[in-house]
């Protein structure tokens, strides 16, 4: 479907289309082996989506295991620090595995239970992806494996350890820079060799049509939540929401439930790095261009080749060369805006809402943390902005000392 023909930026619901198209951005670039696996995984979500007993089973599972809902908390101090707009936390880092990556962990393995699938592969980057898969395969007795960058396995050895602790295989990946991208290929060769066996619990709102779609739905929980406990605390909406952006899972489920109201500002915050230039940093909307990567169209850090860039993120989980296909299509069409924040800034916020607030955030939620101090300051008191907390730092206490150790030298 081309742009033209796209459905209208706020028309939410009709997103994606029959053929997983977000205007001209998703669809199904796969080989022909994984086309037989994906129509059975869309078969199977749209029959459960509606399934009340699924539906049932997954709240349940949610609520008991994951723990949710999760607090809607007023940043108090952050928010005095800042002189301006009211800064309240979704605190996704309350949840069991310390992030929101177990709202579609488990969805997919109940997904996979209902289609009779044994075994569980996964890729993952920061590690809490892997995490809330061994989890959730460990609580209903399926075999898992999950694909990682050696390097990732280096800067999160504690979320290695906290994979095989609970019945895990972590495969080493150490093709290329050997980070979130090589874990997603190597994650698509295993479901390849063993499609009938296997399903593979993609980690964010990316890949292959249905997984950009499912992966939304399974977080829509998040603004579902955040919607109605801003309303209970200041009886209105809020004037922005601000959430980090690598797949964009956790940005989609906070945003999608806001699309449609025109006064509110959505801002996804990518990584930075050292600077936008070449190879070191993964805002790819701050150097990317249209191209096909992973099983979808979208943009990419890529060079006038085609070739993919190298990137570099101080956050595991945001270094990655690619974005979801419905944030290029709400971007494309002014409806969500895209800033990114640089190593430096994410430092500095991780040890400012640690003294201040007494919490430590993930390296890839402090991203959007670091923006939304920039974003307080500059508007009035009478102003709330909503910053996703998608993840705790404990995953990243040893590798920031080290960081923070080496530059005080």
């Amino acid at each position: 479907m081309s742009s033209a023909q796209a459905p209208s930026p706020l028309d939410r619901l009709s997103l994606p289309d029959a053929a997983g198209h977000f205007g001209p951005f998703g669809g199904v670039y796969v080989p022909e082996t994984l086309m037989t696996a994906l129509q059975e995984l869309e078969r199977a979500y749209e029959q459960a989506r509606v399934a009340p007993a699924f539906q049932n089973e997954l709240r349940q599972h949610l609520k008991e295991f994951a723990g949710r809902p999760t607090q809607l908390t007023f940043a108090e101090r952050l928010t005095a620090h800042c002189g301006g707009a009211k800064i309240y936390l979704k605190r996704e880092d309350l949840l069991h595995t310390g992030a929101h990556k177990i709202n579609n962990a488990l969805a997919q393995v109940l997904l996979a239970r209902r289609m009779g699938k044994k075994r569980i592969i996964a890729e993952t980057g920061a590690g809490q992806h892997g995490v809330a898969t061994a989890a959730a395969c460990a609580k209903f007795g399926l075999e898992c494996v999950v694909y990682m960058g050696a390097v990732d396995m280096e800067r999160q050895a504690l979320n290695v350890f906290r994979m095989r602790l609970m019945g895990a295989e972590v495969r080493s990946v150490d093709a290329g820079q050997k980070t979130l991208k090589e874990a997603v290929n190597e994650a698509l060769r295993d479901w390849v060799t063993n499609v009938r066996s296997t399903h593979y619990v993609l980690g964010t709102a990316y890949g292959p049509h249905p997984y950009p779609k499912m992966v939304r739905d399974f977080h829509r929980v998040i603004g579902q939540e955040a919607r109605a406990q801003i309303l209970e605390r200041e009886g209105r909406l809020p004037d922005e929401l601000v959430a980090c952006v690598g797949g964009g899972s956790n940005a989609i489920g906070l945003f999608f439930e806001f699309l449609e109201e025109p006064g509110v500002r959505m801002t996804g915050v990518e990584a930075g790095g050292h600077g936008i230039s070449r190879g070191e940093h993964a805002a790819r909307f701050a150097g990317g261009r249209l191209g096909v990567l992973q099983g979808c169209k979208t943009f990419l850090l890529q060079d006038a080749d085609g070739q993919i860039e190298p990137t570099h993120s101080v956050s595991a989980g945001l270094d990655y060369a690619a974005v979801g296909p419905e944030h290029a299509f709400y971007h494309e069409r002014g409806r969500i805006e895209f800033a990114y924040a640089t190593d430096d800034e994410v430092l500095a916020t991780f040890q400012l809402c640690s003294r201040l607030e007494g919490i430590i955030p993930a390296l890839e939620s402090t991203h959007a943390l670091a923006f939304g101090l920039k974003r307080a300051a500059e508007l009035s008191k009478d102003k709330v902005i909503i910053v996703n907390l998608s993840g705790r730092g404990d995953k990243d206490v040893q590798q920031v000392a080290a960081m923070l150790g080496a530059s005080r030298k």
